[in-house]
């Protein structure tokens, strides 16, 4: 079957920022026709070879491989010889916005200093701690088990797009981001890894695991579809098996929803927030009190129970390996 190419008008409003001669960033127009076949690095290509060869993106492989190229299209972290225009296009129609990862972090257009995301990448320990023998009469061989337990963690690229799609990233600078984590857990799942500080350093308050706020969008924008809260997730689950998770709101978040599912099948939003907070409950009585006006807070009589608790129960126990 023959294929078919076709065209449409897309407008595109493009980042334009040179730390070295603007006092703010402005944006320019363009009105091109895309092409059926086109990427949203060939845009760019096109920016730069037809309208202003001042134009300044990062490219290399145009593969998906090395993550050179990752930009934002309309606010979406995306790398951009992966990227489709016909997707983006249907996806957020016919006016575009090209943007660099960060804004803030922006030396020259499409550029960023990444620094910031460096800097938290190797604060993980991004590599096997062990003792090797120098002269060693075996291969150390590791089995397909214990290899598919990184769970294809080792395939991140590190272009940056979960770490600067990521809000805890934004307004916590502390925070080490999720491919940070998805480094740390690949590194700590290795069987031949014998690091004693890096669950702890991922286990830190402000820096840690705990500040993810569960979003997903780091899963959501993952050009490798690793799905890095995936890996957080795991952490978690690693530092409750140790008995190293912290008493803070988001581990009894965790253990009050293991409980409330274990108690009734169904999920208890309002006692969830009790027994993560505490104390804390205190700051959101004004909100409880509006939901509570609205019928969004049912009494504890009024709760529902699962018709398969028995089964639920019997699931809880035999899926939960941590130490509540």
């Amino acid at each position: 079957m023959e294929h078919t190419i076709t065209t449409q008008k897309v407008k595109f409003k493009v980042f334009r920022f040179n730390a070295q001669e603007d006092y703010l960033p402005y944006y320019d127009d363009y009105e091109m026709e895309v092409t059926s076949e086109e990427v949203v690095l060939d845009i760019l290509n096109r920016i730069k070879w037809d309208h202003d060869g001042s134009f300044s993106y990062r490219r290399s492989c145009r593969h998906g491989i090395c993550g050179a190229c990752a930009i934002k299209v309309n606010g979406r972290s995306t790398l951009a010889c992966k990227e489709s225009m016909d997707d983006m296009v249907e996806l957020f129609g016919n006016e575009l916005v090209i943007e660099p990862l960060s804004k803030k972090r922006a030396i020259k257009d499409m550029i960023i200093d990444k620094a910031d995301f460096w800097d938290k990448h190797a604060a993980v320990t991004p590599y096997v701690v062990t003792e090797v023998d120098e002269a060693p009469a075996l291969e150390n061989l590791v089995s397909p088990e214990d290899a598919d337990a990184l769970d294809e963690a080792d395939l991140c690229i590190q272009c940056g797009a979960c770490h600067y799609a990521c809000p805890a990233v934004e307004v916590n600078e502390d925070f080490f981001g999720p491919a940070a984590f998805a480094a740390a857990y690949r590194f700590e799942a290795d069987v031949r890894d014998e690091s004693p500080n890096r669950l702890e350093d991922v286990n830190a308050e402000a820096q840690g695991v705990w500040d993810c706020v569960k979003c997903f969008e780091c899963a959501e924008v993952c050009p490798k579809e690793i799905n890095p809260i995936a890996k957080i997730t795991k952490l978690h689950q690693k530092l409750f098996q140790e008995g190293k998770a912290p008493s803070n709101v988001a581990t009894r978040h965790a253990v009050g929803f293991k409980h409330s599912i274990a108690k009734r099948g169904v999920l208890d939003e309002g006692g969830l927030v009790l027994y993560s907070e505490g104390p804390g409950i205190v700051k959101h009585v004004p909100v409880a009190i509006k939901m509570f006006t609205k019928g969004k807070i049912p009494m504890p009589w009024q709760l529902p129970k699962s018709d398969n608790l028995d089964e639920i129960k019997k699931l809880v126990k035999s899926s939960s390996t941590a130490k509540f």
